[in-house]
């Protein structure tokens, strides 16, 4: 995503709209995690039910939320990346994004980009569908419902590996769905190696 088409989705989501963009992996929807209007548009859009959580994308390292020392440092090894990393949310921020658990908290750092703020992110395609790795493969009627529409040219295809962090502190962790990085490689950094 070029810096141009960064501004523009961070346009769009502060003025409450739902974007379609270029993930790192695949295709996603995009709007303000604050905004009950927008999320209830995008899960709308989606066809996804309202209980089930998403994940709220950072572009930038420093609006991370601090979690604790041990889960900290994985973290600056892990992001940016091709993960999605399930935390401990005590302070229940972003309740929206988080379902009927608000103390956990799925979070994505998939690169830096002049964004300007998080967003609410899920997959832009209709809900249990293909993962979209071509704006093409984006249903018609997100799309056209969509406030704004970045093409990012084709993607890799493979969505992001979902790792439960909620216990790292204390040393457990988990594999939820693996994806774009392998579980070798997740286990390596995990356990101490790079």
């Amino acid at each position: 995503m070029t810096g141009e088409q960064a501004a523009a989705l961070g346009a769009c989501v502060a003025a409450g709209g739902v974007a379609v963009f270029p993930a790192d992996t695949v295709y996603g929807l995009a709007c303000d995690p604050s905004d009950a209007g927008a999320v209830a548009r995008l899960y709308e859009l989606k066809g996804r039910p309202p209980e089930k959580p998403a994940a709220v994308m950072f572009f930038d390292l420093a609006l991370v939320p601090a979690v604790g020392p041990r889960t900290d440092a994985l973290l600056a090894r892990l992001l940016p990346g091709g993960v999605t990393l399930l935390l401990p949310n005590p302070s229940r921020r972003f309740p929206l994004a988080c379902g009927p658990d608000p103390e956990t908290l799925g979070l994505r750092v998939p690169f830096v980009a002049p964004v300007g703020r998080p967003v609410l992110q899920s997959s832009a395609n209709l809900a249990g569908g293909p993962d979209a790795r071509r704006l093409s493969d984006v249903p018609v009627g997100i799309r056209d419902a969509a406030d704004l529409v970045i093409d990012g040219g084709e993607l890799p295809g493979t969505p992001s590996t979902v790792v439960d962090l909620r216990s790292y502190e204390s040393g457990r962790w988990s594999i939820v769905r693996v994806g774009a990085v392998p579980e070798a490689v997740i286990a390596n950094v995990a356990n101490g190696g790079r």
